[in-house]
C-alpha cells in the first residue's frame, strides 16, 4: 500500500527532475545529453539509463544498445526536414521554388543547430559509417534528393543537365550540413540569423541573383504554415 501523497512510479536519477517524457523519450534525451557532452565512445548504456532515471535492464526494453540510441537521434535530425521538403514540393502554388528552397534551407539549419544539444555534431562520429546506420543514411539521401527536385524547379537550375544539377545539389546540401562544424565551434551564434544567412548563401549557389534574394525571403515568410 502506498503512502498517501507519495509519488508512485519508477525511481528518478538523483538530482534529475521529472520531465514528463515517456521512458523511450527520456532515454533519447539522456543519450543526446551524454553523447554530446561526454562523447559517444565514453558513454555507457548504464550511464544513459541512470541519467534517464531507470535501471539498465529497463533500457533494453526500448533500445538494443548505444547504436540504436544514436541511430534514432541521428534520424531525428533529418526526418522533420524530409517531411517539410515533401510538403514544400507539393505546395507548388504557395510560392515559387526559389522561396520554397530558401525556406527548406533555413528550417534545416534551425533543426541542425537548434535544441539544447548539438546533435548535428554526431554526424562526424566514425561509427556512423557502419551498417547499423543504414536507416539514417537512407533518410538523409531522400532529403538530398528532395533538395535536388526543388533546385531543378528553380529558374536558374531548370536548364542544367543531369550532371550539373547533381553537382549543384551536392554543393547546396553540403553547405547546409556544413553548418554543423560552424555551430560546433561557435554554439552561441544566433540561430535565426545563421539560418537566414546560410539560406541566402544556398540560393547564391543555386544561381539566384543577389538582387532577387530580398524578394525570395519575403515570399518564403508565408510558407511557415505549409
Amino acid at each position: 500500500m502506498s503512502t498517501p501523497g507519495k509519488r508512485v512510479g519508477r525511481p528518478r536519477a538523483a538530482g534529475r527532475l521529472d520531465s514528463g517524457l515517456s521512458p523511450r523519450d527520456e532515454l533519447l534525451a539522456a543519450a543526446a545529453e551524454l553523447f554530446t557532452t561526454r562523447g559517444y565512445a565514453a558513454t555507457t548504456t548504464r550511464a544513459v539509463a541512470e541519467r534517464a532515471g531507470m535501471r539498465q535492464a529497463t533500457m533494453y526494453h526500448y533500445f538494443a544498445g548505444k547504436e540504436d540510441l544514436l541511430a534514432e537521434l541521428l534520424e531525428s535530425t533529418v526526418t522533420p526536414s524530409l517531411a517539410l521538403a515533401h510538403r514544400l514540393l507539393a505546395a507548388d502554388e504557395a510560392a515559387p521554388p526559389e522561396a520554397r528552397l530558401w525556406f527548406l534551407c533555413s528550417s534545416d539549419v534551425r533543426l541542425l543547430c537548434g535544441g539544447p544539444h548539438n546533435l548535428g555534431g554526431l554526424y562526424l562520429l566514425p561509427e556512423v559509417r557502419s551498417e547499423g546506420f543504414a536507416g539514417f543514411h537512407h533518410v538523409r539521401l531522400e532529403l538530398k534528393e528532395a533538395y535536388g527536385r526543388l533546385l531543378a524547379a528553380t529558374e536558374s537550375c531548370g536548364s542544367l543537365d543531369k550532371d550539373e544539377l547533381a553537382l549543384r545539389t551536392d554543393l547546396v546540401f553540403g553547405l547546409i550540413e556544413g553548418v554543423i562544424l560552424i555551430h560546433r565551434s561557435d554554439p552561441d551564434r544566433p540561430t535565426d540569423a545563421f539560418a537566414a544567412a546560410t539560406a541566402d548563401a544556398a540560393l547564391r549557389v543555386a544561381g539566384v541573383a543577389e538582387g532577387a534574394l530580398a524578394g525570395v525571403r519575403e515570399k518564403a515568410v508565408g510558407l511557415a504554415s505549409v
